[in-house]
């Protein structure tokens, strides 16, 4: 008796040591737009993507919380869905991500691909919309000088990549041409495989860079998730869609069968940098620990 419990806890210990999220100095999370998971896993209009899919880790049982966008976004960061207007303007008081890596000592930057300016907090100006950046809602930021610097233009990302200045956390938001929400620049009409050719082109341009990076390959972790299915997926809320978890301690090639949804990421991400505390709904979620190497 005493060897069948024995043998059960180790059992137990070893699958609890399996499932651990590894520390990191750089985690990227890349929000891609409105496309199920049976619209770009094994689309031939998205090589890279799936090519990553292949390499890396796929989350096949990922699915959003809800229709619209916003409030998707707002999961990812603050762990609830505070609102499904697109169109909202308010400051949300709500404990968010932010205020979490600022407590542990961390470091972050949004990058979102044409935004204006550095601390822009204003109205959309096309193709960058506001509703797809949500750290620039949050009071944390609003109300501080210092943190609004943390809002920038997607082009300081190649620069900070290239010189060792990413932050711990980084938010990459593409532009409505590059998300695969919109066609792409130069275009008035197109066909869905245009706008997820243009989304792909996108990642292989930008993206390849950082997998590549030394620093990133000694122990990054690199998100990319849909922000909601098509229209018309409302499994689960918003959707069956696509998750990848790409780095040096991933699984290759794994496929992993859990139900995950926003919120997991979100308590991935912060487990990943070390923080022990979460918000909203990250603090009951699963970190997404069966993806990585014990």
């Amino acid at each position: 008796m005493k060897r069948i419990v024995l043998t059960t806890l180790l059992l137990t210990l070893s699958t609890f040591a399996a499932a651990q999220v590894p520390r990191s100095n750089h985690v990227v999370l890349v929000v891609e737009e409105n496309h199920s998971l049976s619209q770009v896993i094994g689309n031939p209009a998205m090589p890279y993507f799936n090519s990553l899919a292949s390499t890396y880790a796929l989350a096949t049982q990922f699915y959003a919380n809800t229709h619209p966008s916003i409030g998707n976004y707002f999961m990812l960061t603050t762990g609830n869905l505070i609102t499904n207007n697109d169109f909202t303007t308010a400051t949300v008081t709500a404990d968010n991500i932010v205020r979490h890596l600022l407590s542990a000592g961390k470091t972050w930057k949004g990058y979102a691909e044409s935004l204006p300016a550095t601390g822009y907090l204003g109205p959309d100006v096309f193709p960058y919309v506001r509703r797809h950046f949500p750290v620039s809602f949050f009071s944390d930021v609003v109300h501080s000088s210092v943190q609004r610097l943390n809002l920038v233009p997607f082009s300081h990302f190649p620069s900070d990549l290239a010189n060792g200045h990413l932050p711990d956390f980084s938010l990459v938001i593409p532009n409505l041409q590059d998300d695969a929400h919109n066609c792409p620049a130069g275009l008035v009409t197109c066909s869905d495989a245009q706008i997820l050719h243009a989304a792909d082109n996108w990642l292989k341009l930008h993206i390849a860079p950082l997998i590549a990076n030394p620093a990133f390959k000694t122990d990054g972790i690199l998100i990319i998730v849909f922000d909601e299915g098509r229209s018309g997926d409302n499994a689960h809320g918003g959707g069956h869609v696509a998750a990848l978890i790409i780095g040096p301690k991933v699984r290759r090639g794994f496929k992993s069968t859990r139900f995950y949804q926003h919120q997991n990421v979100l308590r991935t991400v912060l487990v990943a940098l070390g923080t022990r505390t979460f918000p909203g709904a990250a603090a009951v979620a699963a970190p997404m620990a069966d993806v990585f190497h014990p």
